[in-house]
């Protein structure tokens, strides 16, 4: 029966168009479902934006962006990690950085809704407490949604989809969980996000000298920016757009970005992670602290 759900569902989906919200706690299928709806859409002769929300297990570029690739035949379900457009968030986990992921996220389903008949909204598995129920009330709210499917075992997700329910206009589905879907590890997790990181640094890297005056949020020339080094940062364009990742260096009084993607940099954000880029393991960090010296 849950096989017929999810295939009857899709199907639905694609023929209706418009934009489609997934949500659900991890390992799920939101993923699974996503990639289901746009084959049915290829079908059906959509033109298909699919915005990759969920930045800690990336399948559209690179972990902490939200990224959106465009689906016109099915041989571009082949190739989801290019992502067509890019905005950085800056961290694997939305804690603390609400609004930047619900931005970045809005941002890229409003640049899919102007030019495909079907928007594909995947979402990262925050669906609890206090941060989940504020990320994707405030995703609903920017992203408006036609339709939100929730996947949930039990009755996991029901605040959520009470909340979503009570407040907008949207219709909200409910499914269970695609019973060929399994549970994936927290060390598998981790390195997918090892693999999605290597990828983003793969050669040729360059070295670009940086001056303190290229940052979002700005710093000042008085840090000591030793404090900068191995910090990840987001390569922008003078368009919003992220180009890819960078990780900021500091040897020998000189602060560089080490990028394969420096060819129209304007600018860099800065994340909420430093990455090594030998083992392209990752360490969140405090971005106050480190500025600052601030931890509140």
């Amino acid at each position: 029966m849950p096989e017929t759900i999810h295939a009857q569902l899709a199907a639905d989906i694609a023929a209706n168009g418009g934009v489609v919200m997934l949500v659900g706690a991890p390992d799920t299928g939101k993923t699974t479902l996503a990639h289901q709806i746009m084959t049915e859409g290829v079908k059906a002769g959509r033109s298909i934006a699919y915005v990759d929300a969920d930045v800690g297990q990336s399948t559209v570029g690179p972990p902490t962006c939200v990224g959106l690739r465009w689906i016109n035949k099915a041989e571009d379900l082949d190739d989801l990690a290019k992502a067509d457009d890019l905005r950085f968030v800056g961290s694997t986990s939305p804690e603390r950085l609400v609004l930047q992921q619900v931005l970045a996220t809005a941002t890229l389903v409003d640049v899919g809704r102007r030019t495909a008949d079907l928007v594909v909204i995947d979402t990262t598995g925050a669906v609890s407490g206090v941060v989940g129920q504020t990320l994707k009330y405030h995703k609903m709210e920017l992203c408006r949604p036609e339709l939100v499917v929730a996947l949930q075992r039990g009755t996991e997700m029901e605040p959520i989809i009470g909340m979503l329910r009570r407040f907008f206009a949207g219709r909200v589905e409910t499914v269970p969980v695609h019973p060929e879907v399994s549970a994936v590890s927290p060390d598998e997790r981790s390195t997918r996000r090892q693999k999605g990181f290597a990828h983003a640094f793969e050669d040729p890297l360059e070295r670009w000298r940086v001056r303190p005056t290229v940052f979002a949020p700005t710093i000042s020339a008085g840090l000591d920016f030793a404090r900068l080094d191995g910090m990840l940062v987001g390569v922008q364009d003078g368009d919003g757009r992220c180009l890819g990742l960078g990780a900021l260096e500091y040897d020998e009084g000189v602060l560089r970005v080490i990028t394969n993607c420096g060819e129209g940099m304007q600018g860099l954000r800065l994340g909420s992670l430093k990455v090594d880029l030998k083992d392209h393991r990752v360490q969140r960090v405090n971005l106050r602290e480190v500025m600052f010296g601030l931890d509140r």
